[in-house]
């Protein structure tokens, strides 16, 4: 490794114990040796290592992996924030996941993570005025993990999102820090509006699989919302909703509802 990389590793936990990994990942089976050295132990950095998995990913006959890792790298070098989401977004991810074990297992293995990355960069072009580019990374997202994010929603960090099958985010919701959400879940309008018509999310709030959040309602911080419910009203902070359509039907259980990830209904 470069001075350079060694320095850069000295000063983030994050990619330091990712290279780790790797680097013991290599010698425990061989055959992954050239997946690992070229995902991570070539880079020096998280960001780095991002640009190539997501190009790689996101590739297309219609738009080569060159071109994809350069808009990349371009936003990761623009936008410093997109690279502490990631950190933020893969410990989350380790901390709330009980098959993840290593912190190498999100950048190389789960679709929900790659896919929330994808959307930062989407995100980033759309604030800096190329939505066709960002709509492009949208529709390859949607293809190629199965998570559809419109790349004006906002979302914060701490991000987790378990299976990532059939997410669906709409163009003006927003969600919070410290959010965890399971597959199928829908951040939705009700009609054809075109203003503010879909759900805003607090933080740390934890929503089951197959949960609907339709309009433009708001989700208080630190709640729960049961899973294949379809929540139409504002849902208060530190209480957990359930039902078809959602009734409250006790509080939280607990402080970090998206950190503790329990789903059964009257226990924290």
């Amino acid at each position: 490794m470069s001075l350079k990389a060694k320095s850069l590793t000295k000063l983030d936990p994050v990619w330091q114990r990712i290279r780790e990994e790797s680097q013991q990942a290599t010698q425990d089976e061989p055959l992954m040796g050239g997946l690992f050295h070229v995902s991570v132990l070539h880079h020096d950095s998280i960001e780095k290592a991002l640009s190539y998995r997501l190009s790689l990913k996101l590739a297309s006959g219609e738009m080569p992996e060159q071109i994809l890792r350069e808009i990349a790298d371009e936003a990761y070098r623009d936008d410093p924030w997109l690279g502490e989401a990631a950190r933020a977004d893969l410990v989350a991810t380790h901390e709330r996941d009980p098959v993840c074990t290593r912190f190498v297992q999100p950048l190389l293995y789960f679709k929900g993570y790659q896919a929330v990355q994808s959307y930062r960069v989407a995100h980033w072009l759309w604030t800096k005025g190329r939505a066709d580019l960002a709509y492009f990374i949208q529709m390859r997202t949607s293809e190629v993990f199965g998570v559809d994010i419109h790349p004006a929603a906002k979302m914060g960090k701490g991000i987790m999102i378990d299976h990532a099958h059939s997410i669906v985010i709409g163009e003006t919701a927003s969600v919070g820090d410290n959010v965890s959400m399971l597959h199928s879940v829908t951040l939705g309008g009700t009609g054809k509006e075109h203003d503010d018509r879909h759900p805003k999310i607090g933080d740390g709030v934890l929503i089951g699989a197959g949960a609907k959040v339709l309009g433009a309602i708001r989700v208080g911080h630190c709640s729960r919302i049961a899973a294949g419910s379809v929540v139409l009203e504002d849902v208060p902070p530190m209480k957990t909703v359930a039902g078809v359509p959602a009734r409250i039907v006790g509080e939280a259980g607990c402080a970090q509802p998206s950190v503790m990830m329990n789903q059964l209904l009257g226990r924290g």
